[in-house]
């Protein structure tokens, strides 16, 4: 104890603790942060923190019953049948097209304008991705561009829910079961994510013959690492991918055939049963947010905000606007403490690497203008009403 009549001692930490005026001015301004986990932590740190340690008291880390209970739910949640943990979302990809016994030369539909991974996992399983323009108000895959795309050689298409919204999944169904093709939901960013077809609420993952899923710490529901699964209502499918992600093999040093090492790790399964119940108010929260950042920009007619399809119920994995001088108003928002990115930069059609496939700039105009118009804003659930506000104050301020 230092006595109050006592100089207290000068600690002089060591240089590199200080930091540099301009990371001093960026830490100073930013305010409202793209996304805040230690926030969303700090709301269910006993109940994440219960979860692991009773995985490490029993230390039984990989495929312990965590797994299958963490199946179980996401799958009820789901609406399907089966859950098939993985390692990642893209080994969820990776795990269903395999299961294609897709040829050289095979064809499988999907949009440019989407993470690297659904193209990838096509690529690396054999496949040749075809890239098809999309919706201008949902970015979703275009049906009517898709039919047109299908040749004799396509087997599968690849219908991506990008940002929490879903595709018209009753429109590609039918497109799909008239030309014997297999649908596959990419619901990575759209878990309870759901789209009236029919008449009837279904959810993300349930209408196609597999449904992927993304655990990433960043997805609105994450863990504290990498994590995926596959949903389907198909038994045998499942079944094999449950093979498929043990080497091939549904018993101890037997291989039915060459598969994957893609295991679910009991920690991870344990830190998203955790989290579960809480996503349901955490998708109302963000839609909450969605609708006061709509009413903000309403008078702006240099920003269009994200509309929601009739038909679906957003889970707003991202907040993403369209909006004039996209490239000057990130640097206005990044300049005044607003996080922000952009998803996406570059389409996949335009990627060097598949340049081999003959696109060129003008090939897919809608997914072009929206690559180079799209920007994201916060939108996590722990966002306060002030700090919605401040965005739209921000973005309001750049345009006059």
């Amino acid at each position: 104890m230092v006595c109050e009549f006592e100089p207290a001692p000068r600690f002089i930490p060591p240089a590199r603790a200080f930091p540099c005026p301009r990371e001093s001015r960026a830490r100073r301004l930013v305010k409202v942060p793209l996304l805040d986990l230690v926030s969303q932590h700090a709301s269910v740190r006993s109940e994440v923190e219960a979860a692991v340690n009773a995985v490490v008291e029993r230390q039984g880390f990989v495929m312990g019953p965590e797994v299958a209970e963490l199946e179980r739910q996401i799958a009820d949640l789901s609406g399907a049948r089966h859950g098939v943990a993985c390692a990642s979302g893209t080994d969820a990809l990776l795990l269903v097209l395999r299961s294609l016994d897709l040829a050289p030369g095979d064809e499988v539909i999907t949009p440019a304008f989407t993470f690297f991974a659904t193209a990838g996992a096509i690529h690396n399983v054999g496949g040749t991705p075809v890239f098809v323009d999309i919706d201008p108000e949902t970015f979703n895959l275009d049906p009517t561009a898709t039919e047109a795309a299908i040749t004799s050689r396509t087997k599968a298409i690849v219908a991506v829910h990008l940002y929490g919204q879903m595709a018209d999944m009753g429109s590609l169904g039918s497109i799909a079961e008239t030309h014997g093709l297999t649908l596959i939901e990419d619901a990575a960013q759209a878990i309870g994510a759901r789209r009236k077809v029919g008449g009837e609420w279904r959810r993300a993952g349930e209408l196609g013959q597999a449904g992927t899923l993304s655990f990433f710490p960043t997805k609105n529901l994450g863990g504290w690492g990498d994590g995926g699964m596959v949903v389907t209502q198909d038994d045998a499918l499942a079944g094999r991918l449950r093979s498929m992600r043990l080497h091939g093999g549904t018993r101890e040093y037997l291989h039915e055939e060459v598969g994957l090492n893609s295991r679910l790790d009991s920690l991870q399964a344990a830190v998203l049963l955790a989290k579960l119940p809480h996503l349901e108010s955490w998708s109302a929260a963000r839609r909450t947010h969605a609708a006061r950042y709509a009413a903000g920009f309403a008078g702006l007619q240099s920003v269009i905000a994200p509309p929601t399809d009739p038909l679906n119920e957003h889970i707003f994995h991202q907040y993403t606007i369209r909006a004039e001088g996209r490239d000057e108003l990130h640097q206005h928002l990044t300049d005044n403490g607003v996080g922000n990115k952009i998803y996406y930069p570059l389409a996949l059609h335009l990627q060097p690497c598949f340049g081999h496939l003959g696109y060129r700039p003008g090939s897919l105009p809608v997914t072009e203008e929206a690559m180079t118009t799209v920007i994201s804003l916060p939108i996590y659930p722990e966002l306060t009403e002030s700090q919605v506000d401040r965005v739209v104050e921000v973005v309001g301020a750049f345009y006059g």
